[in-house]
């Protein structure tokens, strides 16, 4: 993964979690460290250039729950817009000389960062974008070449970038697995739960 930068998006408010919109499923426990923690500590052991974390809603108890994580933390003003704010702010501030970004959810524990070596070749073969297919079902992270950096750029809204990856399918490319972490994300207290008992498991 020479050159390859990862991104953690860790914006949101998650009112699906916590009604008052305050970031909580991200500073939720798993196993004795906060959610976000959790995937932070992975992605940084994965062999990535460099890993940067958005923080948006919560931004100062994120930032906190990162201390000493070797991960740089990037504030994205604009978080409340959605999911495209974060991940502007995102590829904003990447290395001016990466060769691509994998870009991860800040409420996904269990993405299998094994794939990370294999999604990132795939995607420089396909030119654009790879991610990780569960049982026919797209999941993360997913890898951007430098190519795809300024349609990023132009997102707005909070649909992410799949529109993007759905206007170009002869660029994308898909990496078979049978880890279903490439799926389960936290967005209510019973998710997290789930997610706690494949933690343990």
């Amino acid at each position: 993964m020479l050159g390859w930068s990862a991104l953690i998006l860790a914006g949101g408010a998650g009112r699906r979690f916590d009604a008052n919109g305050n970031g909580g499923k991200l500073l939720a426990d798993l196993g004795g460290a906060p959610v976000i923690r959790r995937v932070t500590d992975r992605i940084a052991g994965a062999g990535f250039a460099e890993v940067l974390a958005v923080t948006g809603a919560a931004g100062a108890q994120v930032r906190a729950a990162l201390e000493g994580a070797g991960c740089r933390i990037v504030d994205a003003p604009n978080w409340a817009e959605g999911m495209a704010a974060t991940l502007r702010a995102g590829i904003a501030g990447l290395d001016p000389q990466a060769r691509g970004v994998c870009v991860f959810l800040g409420d996904m524990p269990l993405v299998p960062v094994s794939l990370c070596g294999p999604l990132t070749r795939a995607a420089d073969k396909a030119g654009y974008a790879a991610r990780p297919l569960f049982e026919g079902k797209p999941g993360h992270p997913v890898a951007f070449t430098r190519a795809a950096f300024a349609d990023l750029m132009e997102l707005k809204g909070d649909a992410g970038a799949t529109a993007l990856l759905k206007a170009r399918p002869e660029r994308i490319a898909y990496c078979e697995t049978a880890d279903r972490g490439v799926l389960l994300d936290i967005d209510t207290p019973e998710d997290l739960i789930v997610a706690a008992r494949a933690w343990k498991a």
